[in-house]
């Protein structure tokens, strides 16, 4: 019987060192050679900084997203970050586990970006048996002062769930919950992108989570990670007025489905599939908010969580290192996990090349410490670019980053790393 599941193992094991060779020789097998910290828009130590609070609450933050402001026209008139913080992660992790103890609470905080002050996020009406850890979540902009809508992943005790929010301009402290969305086909949301007040797609990172009784977990959910298997997904779902909601499968097939972004033109969704290293792109129907594939760019290390800027480049931050991770997650002593982001800007359809494999071979990232060319080859339709670096010394465990295209600012957190640094040019 041992043979058998040692040949199972094995012959997954092969399987996914042939799907993603590059991937595991440096992100697995070889510790990348990053410097302490770079940044593409200057020195760290001059255009950087990591915003903390004394309580260590706004620690192992897993996502954020920008809230913006409108005026009656659709003019940004303020941006703020609303960020999901889990100190207790190390104790409770759904995805990467441990499971021990879902107590105590996560937070949810409120960032300033044109002065970095913090201010934390009250759950205003949440009930007080409910657990609450965060992992994915997004907000709708408001509009003339009118209350936005907040949609959280929650990773509970019992089951992980989604959480409906609203929240104000005129209190923004307060988020009042309105419901939670409880759902079978929900067996492992991690990331959400809204197509609407009262819909979105959410992706399911894994069919087989820590949630299965011992042995199958960790077992199962390990193997699933580990050889790529394609049982993660997408799907779009709609919220009805009486609460419930309408599940559609969006896309299948996907090696721990993660990060999920909407393009600010709607007509592309970009999901990361982090066992492999890869981002998929579909072209989406905006009416059925169908999907059709489009086309695959890999990475230099494990993506994480994505977004879209205003100007439709796709920010992705991951993580370049797997076992440094584990050993973080494990509070092996000075363990330390590097962190990378990079951008992903669309090519002009007037740069062509004679054949393709021209474009795989050209090298580009040339100003980083260690190029994403040396890693991965080039996209025929995507020029990849560093945005930060760093092998864990100055900030570690990099999960997300948002760039705000008006200042140029950068906002990175870590999975494991305490506070959420801001660089400026």
């Amino acid at each position: 019987m041992l043979s058998r599941v040692l040949t199972v193992l094995a012959v997954l094991l092969a399987t996914f060192i042939y799907r993603s060779g590059r991937l595991v020789k440096h992100g697995i097998f070889t510790l990348p050679a990053l410097p302490s910290s770079y940044y593409v828009n200057g020195d760290v130590h001059t255009h950087c900084t990591i915003l903390q609070e004394p309580a260590h609450t706004l620690d192992y933050c897993e996502d954020m997203t920008f809230w913006d402001h409108l005026d009656a026209g659709g003019t940004v008139t303020a941006r703020f970050i609303i960020a999901g913080c889990d100190p207790n992660r190390k104790a409770w992790n759904t995805v990467m586990g441990p499971l021990r103890n879902p107590e105590p609470r996560a937070y949810l905080w409120l960032v300033d970006t044109v002065d970095n002050s913090l201010q934390r996020i009250e759950l205003d009406g949440y009930p007080e048996e409910h657990n609450f850890h965060p992992l994915g979540m997004e907000v709708t902009p408001s509009q003339d002062g009118a209350p936005s809508v907040l949609y959280v992943v929650n990773h509970a005790r019992e089951e992980t769930t989604i959480e409906h929010f609203t929240i104000s301009p005129d209190t923004p402290t307060q988020a009042l919950w309105k419901r939670t969305l409880s759902s079978p086909w929900f067996v492992s949301p991690n990331a959400l992108a809204l197509t609407s007040e009262t819909s979105f797609y959410v992706s399911n990172d894994h069919l087989m989570t820590r949630r299965l009784p011992f042995p199958l977990a960790p077992a199962l959910p390990l193997v699933e990670s580990i050889a790529g298997l394609p049982l993660g997904w997408l799907a779009h779902v709609t919220v009805n007025p009486d609460g419930t909601i309408t599940h559609e499968i969006a896309a299948l097939g996907v090696a721990f489905a993660n990060g999920v972004a909407i393009s600010p033109d709607g007509t592309t969704l970009a999901l990361s599939s982090t066992s492999l290293g890869q981002v998929y792109f579909y072209d989406r129907n905006m009416t059925t908010n169908a999907l059709k594939y489009r086309e695959t760019v890999s990475l230099p290390f494990f993506n994480d969580n994505i977004m879209f800027d205003e100007k439709g480049a796709l920010i992705v931050t991951g993580h370049p290192h797997f076992p440094s991770l584990i050993a973080v997650a494990a509070n092996k002593t000075d363990a330390r996990a590097p962190s990378w982001a990079v951008s992903l800007t669309p090519l002009s359809n007037k740069t062509h090349f004679a054949k393709s494999a021209h474009a795989a071979d050209r090298k580009y990232d040339l100003r980083a410490p260690l190029s994403v060319s040396e890693v991965v080859p080039a996209s025929e339709e995507w020029e990849v670019e560093t945005l930060f670096q760093s092998d864990g010394s100055v900030f570690g465990t990099s999960c997300t980053t948002l760039r705000d295209s008006r200042t140029g600012s950068l906002y990175m957190v870590g999975l494991y790393e305490e506070g959420l640094m801001v660089c400026r040019p």
